[in-house]
């Protein structure tokens, strides 16, 4: 089946007042290996006074290592350690900004996400709600947030997600799994320092890696591409070409992925994703596949949807002897089926980014359910 694409420049969900975007952009970063040093000087101007802590979000994984060591906590700061095992969930920043609020009389001066894009959209969600009311759940969507959140940095340990750019925070919600977008989410400070991303699994490396990938094939072939998300993924894609297809060294590999994954954030901007990331937030929903995985799963299998780009995934995959799990759905129920395919049909900008304005016309939830069935 041959899929027909209307091709026309479309405005992302927007405000009614604005003809075009006037979008965030993170002010502020730095890059370089070991520049995650500069992180106590950095803090520094932002610090309102002793008793208003810096709250580090930390990945688990670090806990007991030196990069523990080398965080700046000084006063009252915290450190907290999360897991990144599962997706981030709105339950989860709710319970992170009642136990801030009750430890502290004072508003933080800041909050520092240090991890992957789980652990990064943790800080985004966790600065939101520290100064806009009620729970995490009822900002999910587009321009919900009112009011500035807490002044925050983030710094990845793993380069892929684009979360360290973007303007959202993917939450797993009672109902659904989707962002807050919003132009106060973007952070305010990012640090780029690529020895930081020493010592990732290889598997991880990869699926995360090609997340950033996968943003970039989508943005490129999507009716909302424009001069701006062109620009930044066709970089994007050149980068990841270089990482995964040719023989770099650790160091080169590492620089160069680390700014893939921005230019690929960057790429979504004006922009949307498409069908790989619609079909993995339902996986994510129902099973807690991790975004990464979730997104490789899902793609392998949309060659209709994306020929060029699924041929070189599967190139990449077999250069780095990665082997995909089977069997994820095999044992689902029918209604398993039915809300993995409710939470995908809800992501209209990513499906109408990808198939057109009618795009209800080509895709429907039986085609949806039947790509799960293969996974």
């Amino acid at each position: 089946m041959e899929i027909k694409k209307e091709i026309t420049l479309k405005k992302i969900p927007t405000r009614a007042s604005e003809k075009y975007r006037n979008f965030p952009m993170v002010p502020r970063v730095v890059f370089g290996n070991g520049s995650f040093d500069q992180l106590g000087e950095i803090l520094l101007s932002k610090r309102k006074h002793s008793e208003a802590p810096v709250i580090f979000l930390v990945d688990d994984v670090f806990e007991g290592t030196d990069l523990v060591s080398r965080i700046p906590q000084i006063f009252c700061d915290q450190i907290i350690f999360v897991s990144a095992e599962e997706e981030p969930k709105t339950q989860q920043v709710d319970a992170l900004v009642d136990l801030i609020k009750e430890e502290y009389q004072e508003l933080p001066s800041g909050v520092v996400g240090i991890g992957g894009g789980t652990l990064l959209d943790l800080a985004k969600a966790v600065a939101i709600l520290l100064t806009n009311n009620g729970s995490a759940e009822n900002y999910q969507g587009w321009d919900l947030v009112q009011k500035k959140a807490v002044y925050h940095v983030g710094v990845p340990t793993i380069s892929g997600t684009g979360a360290e750019v973007s303007r959202t925070t993917v939450l797993l919600g009672p109902e659904k799994k989707l962002g807050i977008n919003s132009d106060y989410t973007t952070f305010d400070q990012v640090i780029l320092d690529p020895e930081l991303t020493q010592g990732v699994a290889k598997d991880q490396w990869f699926y995360t890696g090609m997340d950033c990938y996968i943003h970039c094939i989508e943005s490129l072939n999507g009716t909302y591409l424009n001069a701006f998300s062109q620009s930044y993924g066709e970089k994007a894609l050149d980068l990841c070409k270089e990482v995964f297809l040719t023989d770099l060294s650790d160091a080169d590999s590492r620089d160069k992925l680390m700014m893939a994954s921005w230019h690929g954030g960057m790429s979504i901007a004006y922009s949307q994703v498409g069908v790989a990331h619609a079909l993995s937030y339902g996986l994510g929903y129902r099973l807690g596949v991790k975004h990464g995985i979730g997104n490789c799963l899902v793609f392998q299998y949309l060659e209709e949807f994306y020929p060029e780009g699924v041929a070189l995934f599967h190139k990449m995959k077999e250069r780095h002897n990665i082997e995909l799990p089977t069997g994820v759905c095999k044992d689902l129920s029918d209604e398993d089926f039915d809300v993995m395919v409710s939470v995908a049909m809800q992501m209209e900008p990513l499906w109408e980014n990808a198939l057109g304005e009618n795009w209800k016309s080509v895709i429907s939830p039986k085609k949806i359910k039947s790509i799960y069935k293969k996974i």
